[in-house]
Parts: C-alpha cells; structure tokens; sequence
C-alpha cells in the first residue's frame, strides 16, 4: 500500500511539473510563431518593394529619352508637330448602370471551445 502511494504522489507530482512546463512555454511559443510570421511578411513586403523600385528605376530611365518625351507630351498634353492637325474623340454618353450586390445568408460558424484552446496553443489563432 506504501509503495502504491509513493507511486501516485510521483505520478502526480510529474504530471504537475509537465503541466507547469507546458503552460509557462505556451506565451513563448505564441510569441515566436507571432514573429516568424512578422518577419516572413516583412521579407515579402521588401521583396515587392524591391520590385517596384526596380520598374521605378526602368521608368525614371526611360523618361530621359527623347522618344518618351514626346509620346509622354502627345498623350498628356495634346502637343502636336508643326504642320499635323490634332482631333479629339469624345465617347458617346452611356446610361448609368446599376449594380446588385449578392448578400451571403449563410450563418457564421463558431469554434467550439476546444478548438480555439487547441489554437491558441498551438498559435494558429495568430495566423487566422
């Protein structure tokens, strides 16, 4: 009976220390995964910025030629050589349309207990 005793307060004791470890690494491993993610939308927010810098720099260069100049000036301005003649067309006026906006009736489901604590310590709630 003594034996069986001391294998329960072990047993318990145990299973309150695996407990306790759990419970004090969930707020860290919340953080970690919340800045992985941080950093992996940082990395795609400069590789975009990056892109759009470099077509930026192709447009900044292609406006230094005289070529650009012009069709920039044709197109925006109206500008004409000496001797052409500039026509302008109008688009004929449309009737206004409207639009019909479909509504979604279907109800919004709700997670049950279990799986938003499940996501919460996992970190998916992060990521929703």
């Amino acid at each position: 009976m003594k034996l069986h005793r001391v294998a329960l307060v072990s047993f318990t004791l145990t299973l309150l220390l695996v407990g306790l470890a759990v419970v004090t690494n969930v707020v860290p491993y919340r953080q970690i995964v919340e800045q992985n993610r941080q950093v992996a939308e940082a990395a795609a927010e400069l590789a975009a910025l990056r892109e759009e810098n470099a077509l930026l720099a192709a447009r900044r260069d292609a406006l230094k030629t005289p070529v650009e100049i012009e069709r920039l000036a044709r197109e925006k301005l109206g500008y004409v050589r000496p001797g052409e003649i500039a026509y302008v067309v109008l688009d004929p006026p449309q009737a206004p349309t409207t639009t019909t906006v479909p509504v979604d009736d279907e109800p919004i489901e709700d997670e049950s207990l279990l799986e938003e604590v499940w996501d919460f310590v996992t970190g998916a709630d992060l990521v929703k």
